[in-house]
């Protein structure tokens, strides 16, 4: 899983740590802007190392694949929710858990962090090979986010309730970014977090629907 870009200031990391965290978002904002204009199957890796100026070296010690470049601040985001439900106390229902960890990893990107996520959102939704890429990666988190919750709550891990959970909280998330995606809105992280909540808090009517 790709490590997330926390909004923590520069100036409180050492001076190496500060160099790689320039070039990255030097490389996510160069690719996300390269494959917007031409298309992701159309620029190269090395033109876009070139547009930054680093190695190819250099590159693939920040990211595996043009892919990851490409969707990497979904990645960072979900980096930053495994982190915080690693370590948030796991009290009172875990819908609620969870969604103060979306909440709380929404707060940790940085300002610019939404523009480059919805650069991004519209490249997978055009590009087969980044929606593949995406929903691998998808997969892969919820399975990790699974044993982690089962592991917290200390609970076997064939036990489906976490799961469950999980996935009524990752069908709002994803209702949510929908509707933020087509409010025409402020496309900010504030107004993806107002809207993660309205979708959430539609959940008790939801499950309560009945046929006529």
């Amino acid at each position: 899983m790709s490590t997330g870009s926390p909004r923590t200031g520069e100036p409180s990391l050492p001076l190496r740590e500060r160099k790689k965290l320039r070039t990255r978002r030097a490389l996510i904002g160069t690719a996300l802007e390269l494959f917007t204009e031409r298309g992701f199957d159309h620029v190269t890796l090395d033109e876009l190392v070139d547009r930054v100026e680093v190695s190819k070296r250099t590159f693939f010690r920040t990211f595996a694949s043009k892919e990851d470049a490409a969707l990497a601040p979904e990645q960072e985001f979900w980096a930053a929710c495994v982190h915080d439900i690693a370590d948030r106390p796991m009290t009172g229902p875990l819908l609620g858990v969870l969604h103060a960890a979306l909440v709380d990893g929404l707060d940790a990107m940085d300002d610019g962090w939404a523009a480059r996520f919805r650069s991004s959102r519209r490249l997978a939704d055009a590009t087969p090979a980044l929606m593949a890429h995406s929903l691998a990666f998808c997969a892969r988190t919820t399975a990790e986010l699974a044993g982690l919750l089962a592991e917290r709550l200390g609970l076997d891990p064939t036990d489906s309730r976490p799961r469950l959970v999980l996935g009524v909280m990752l069908a709002a998330w994803h209702l949510a970014l929908d509707e933020w995606s087509a409010d025409g809105g402020p496309g900010t992280r504030e107004t993806l977090a107002e809207h993660v909540a309205a979708a959430l808090a539609d959940v008790p009517r939801a499950l309560a629907l009945t046929a006529p």
